[in-house]
């Protein structure tokens, strides 16, 4: 092995997997995370409303899931009840539906090779017809948070809708929440001696040791200083809110008229709220000129449409804004491939959901770990001359108190300390 030493920035899914699977292949790690929790955008919130950020669940028949049973990290799941799997309700010309349009699922999911270079509606359009494809397009909003899927890469959308509706389904739901899954990754990697440092916020990378930044884009932009780090992702509206319990509420409410998704997160986890009363989480893809009162409009139509009363019975309600953190996009004419290099020279490797791997949202964060982790420890880096190994202070990360567990450490890179704050989804 050329390197012995690894340095991780970034504390999520990406920089916890990268750490584990380098320590594994015998390196010193050492990962920093610049707030004083872990997990990124895969942090649950506290009791009494035990909130993801968005809509969370594990896919398994992606990558992931054989890599996390085999190490036993699977975190214990909250299995769907029979009955729930019966309430997913479907918006569609203003009404609420028990099933979507004939035909926007079973013939779609027949043409497993939809073009790179149109879009979707177009390409879709032209087997099922315009309303069905539309309907079928913002359905798939569930796992692009785009508040236009249709004008979308048609190879990209497809995959998602395939994905989204797999019999049995490949969803499946982390009992409370993937602050779990996270807790049983960050155990796993100390014991094979990662150091993990919290509330650490790095400024200048280590010149010795090669680096896996596993952060958001833009962050990684900023502490790159490389103005290429750039790719679409989505915008959009996320709504918590924890309504009294209603015997016959819907699982899940589905937008077809437009993008957008309701949950109640509860139905397989009743824990992740109190006694009596019930846990919903939606998105709602807004565009860059629309304004957050816009999207929590058209979620509200999707309450109103599956929740009677659900006003009279709110607890507790969150609104925030998500931009640019759901994920990549693939306009038409890009895939993966396009999206930036995982390589970026000079011993320095991207890992994350809007690098170049392949996948449905997590699993491009873990693909790309596992791939920067190799290219890491293979033998050195090819030469970016115009990609400068230095940095800025990143954007989104905010220093808390340190969490450290001494272990053979690499020299360490420049970084602050600064009080934490909450982080925005």
């Amino acid at each position: 092995m050329a390197h012995h030493r690894l340095t991780v920035i970034g504390g999520g899914f990406a920089g916890l997997t990268a750490a584990i699977s380098a320590a594994e292949s015998g390196a010193a790690v050492t990962l920093y995370e610049a707030h004083r929790t872990l997990g990124g955008r895969a942090r649950t919130a506290d009791a009494p409303y035990r909130t993801n950020e968005g809509g969370h669940a594990l896919y398994n028949r992606g990558p992931h899931w054989p890599w996390l049973k085999k190490r036993g990290l699977l975190p214990p799941l909250a299995p769907l009840r029979p009955l729930e799997a019966t309430r997913l309700r479907f918006l569609h010309h203003g009404r609420l539906h028990r099933l979507p349009p004939l035909g926007m699922v079973t013939t779609l999911r027949r043409h497993r090779t939809a073009p790179v270079d149109r879009d979707f509606l177009s390409w879709a359009s032209s087997r099922v017809g315009e309303p069905t494809a539309r309907a079928a397009a913002h359905y798939v909003g569930v796992s692009t948070f785009h508040h236009d899927p249709g004008s979308l890469s048609a190879a990209f959308v497809q995959e998602r809708l395939r994905r989204n509706t797999s019999l049995p389904p490949e969803a499946h739901y982390v009992a409370g929440g993937w602050v779990t899954l996270i807790d049983g990754m960050a155990r796993y990697a100390r014991d094979l001696g990662v150091r993990i440092e919290t509330g650490a916020r790095v400024e200048t990378l280590p010149e010795d040791t090669p680096v896996v930044v596993a952060t958001h884009l833009d962050s990684a932009r900023a502490l790159l200083k490389d103005d290429r780090l750039r790719w679409s992702s989505a915008r959009a509206v996320l709504l918590d809110l924890a309504v009294r319990t209603r015997r016959g509420d819907p699982f899940v409410v589905s937008g077809l008229d437009f993008p957008g998704w309701i949950e109640r997160f509860t139905g397989p986890d009743p824990g992740l709220a109190p006694e009596g009363e019930q846990l919903i989480q939606g998105h709602v893809g807004i565009a860059p000129d629309e304004t957050r009162a816009a999207g929590i409009a058209r979620a509200e139509r999707l309450l109103d449409a599956g929740f009677p009363n659900w006003r009279d019975r709110t607890t507790w309600r969150r609104e925030s804004l998500a931009a640019g953190r759901t994920g990549a996009v693939d306009l038409p004419g890009t895939t993966w491939r396009d999206r930036p290099a995982i390589d970026r020279g000079h011993g320095v490797y991207l890992a994350g959901d809007q690098v170049a791997a392949p996948g449905v949202l997590s699993e491009v964060s873990f693909t790309s770990a596992l791939q920067a982790v190799a290219l890491a420890l293979s033998g050195g880096p090819r030469p970016h001359p115009d990609t400068p190994r230095s940095s800025t202070r990143p954007t989104d990360q905010v220093p808390t108190p340190s969490d450290t567990r001494p272990t053979e450490q690499a020299p360490a890179p420049s970084r602050t300390r600064s009080p934490d704050r909450t982080s925005a989804h």
